[in-house]
């Protein structure tokens, strides 16, 4: 074993495997495995520990996209130097959420550069509440904060890769940023796309309906219709998926806003079946059609405030 790999593992048991345990630990049936698919020579896809993740292999360093679950940190860096020995050397968080940013601490005690959208360091640098998820999250230690912030966005030239990293304001949170790798036609959508099910959307950090389908509008514009879309949750997804996903978002917040501004209530907007047709396609995860309406309408709500 490469004495370079030899202590990413090392410092992969020291840093993270407590907190792999803790699921297992509670009496749960075991975590589903961490599956590396490779996408292109140096662009791999991780599913299986929180968010989708990917991995850029550079000749000596690599560059990681989301970080999992903080319960799979450990499973997710051993996966990782399963596909390539060398370290992280730059992390890049697409929003707040702790099924994204869970090796933050693991890898920025590494020494991995951590860069977000600058609303995403100030989440994670206070104690923030997901009402959606009902829990409060405490900040992150110092070394798992980003130490590089950007407003609207930027490039970022990783060994033979170039990324385009943007940020959609409001939409899934406040802090959303997608990434496009152009020579690969490769999109990373972070949580902006869920592919499959209906999404989570953050009210409490400034999520709503509204944005996320104008997020999913802008992201059929990136790339072409062969584009590779890794999204937040669920399987590779192709631009077909990405104009249904629109579709649905858009048809579900067009039946919701006018019942909200003629002043029915939650409970007359759930009994309205706004997602009626839909409910068959994305209503088989976590999130059912009645639920999702009701975190629709809340998310019409707050904006509407704002």
């Amino acid at each position: 074993m490469p004495s370079s790999r030899r202590q990413f593992m090392q410092a992969v048991i020291a840093g993270a495997v407590g907190s792999s345990f803790t699921l297992r630990g509670r009496g749960q049936a075991p975590p589903p495995p961490v599956i590396a698919t490779k996408l292109a020579p140096d662009l791999v896809w991780l599913s299986g520990a929180g968010g989708n993740v990917a991995l850029v292999i550079g000749s000596d360093d690599l560059l990681m996209i989301d970080s999992g679950f903080p319960e799979r940190s450990a499973d997710l860096l051993k996966a990782v130097s399963e596909v390539d020995g060398h370290k992280v050397t730059t992390l890049f968080n697409t929003h707040w959420h702790y099924d994204h940013v869970g090796s933050n601490e693991a890898l920025g005690r590494m020494g991995a550069k951590i860069v977000a959208h600058e609303n995403t360091k100030a989440h994670l640098g206070a104690r923030t509440a997901m009402e959606v998820a009902n829990r409060t999250f405490d900040p992150l230690k110092p070394e798992g904060i980003p130490v590089e912030t950007f407003t609207r966005g930027g490039t970022l030239t990783f060994a033979k890769q170039r990324l385009e990293y943007t940020h959609i304001p409001l939409a899934h949170t406040d802090g959303d940023a997608y990434v496009f790798f152009p020579s690969l036609n490769v999109l990373h959508t972070g949580d902006l796309l869920f592919n499959g099910t209906f999404p989570v959307i953050d009210y409490s950090t400034g999520g709503w309906i509204g944005g996320m389908a104008q997020a999913a509008a802008a992201l059929e514009r990136v790339g072409d219709a062969s584009t590779k879309i890794i999204p937040g949750h669920g399987p590779l997804a192709t631009k077909d998926d990405m104009k249904a996903t629109y579709t649905m978002l858009a048809t579900i917040h067009e039946r919701i806003e006018p019942m909200i501004k003629a002043g029915k209530s939650v409970e007359e907007a759930v009994a309205a079946h706004p997602s009626r047709e839909f409910d068959d396609k994305y209503g088989q995860g976590a999130r059912k059609p009645d639920a999702f309406v009701q975190v629709a309408y809340t998310s019409i709500v707050r904006h509407m405030k704002k």
